[in-house]
């Protein structure tokens, strides 16, 4: 880390009192969104993909665990809700230490995408459920490969590292649901 670098900063006038009773005018230097310079473009994009690919494997997920004719696809479903809530927290505190906001909300291509497969019959449900699930996997699983290696802030770095591993893991599961 440069402690060189000029991070923006705010002055905040205070007051030290001294043992005589004088108060003598301070100034505190604070850093007002300094973190939010640390995210390059390519960790942006990433965020921005990951983000919204986890919240739509836990909605997904969620709606497997009702929906899901068999109980493999049901406890898949409840695998993918549980995980991706707890990798999602994690993509959150980093996001956030970094001044940017987290999305609270799927996008409207992944709402579309979810209530295309919520609204299939129980016995089409699952092999949509597997065949999508396979889908979104793959794709944020190049990305988490991509930024694990490309990315710029440290802090993503490993969290894209450790998290493509669980994503290869979930492709394993899924496969091994197919038939």
């Amino acid at each position: 880390m440069n402690l060189f670098k000029i991070l923006p900063r705010t002055i905040i006038p205070g007051a030290a009192y001294l043992s005589s009773g004088f108060a003598v005018l301070t100034l505190f230097s604070v850093q007002v969104n300094g973190a939010e310079n640390s995210l390059s473009d390519v960790d942006k994009a990433f965020f921005a993909k990951v983000s919204q690919g986890g919240m739509y494997e836990v909605a997904l997920g969620t709606a497997a665990e009702t929906k899901g004719s068999t109980q493999d696809v049901r406890d898949s479903g409840n695998t993918e809700a549980h995980d991706h809530t707890l990798v999602g927290a994690k993509l959150k505190s980093i996001i956030e230490a970094n001044g940017l906001k987290f999305p609270t909300a799927l996008n409207a291509e992944f709402q579309a995408r979810l209530e295309k497969l919520k609204a299939l019959p129980s016995d089409k449900f699952d092999a949509a459920y597997v065949k999508d699930m396979k889908l979104i996997h793959d794709a944020d699983g190049a990305a988490f490969a991509k930024e694990a290696i490309a990315g710029t802030n440290p802090d993503l770095k490993a969290f894209a590292a450790e998290t493509h591993r669980i994503v290869q893991r979930h492709l394993g599961e899924l496969g091994a649901k197919v038939n």
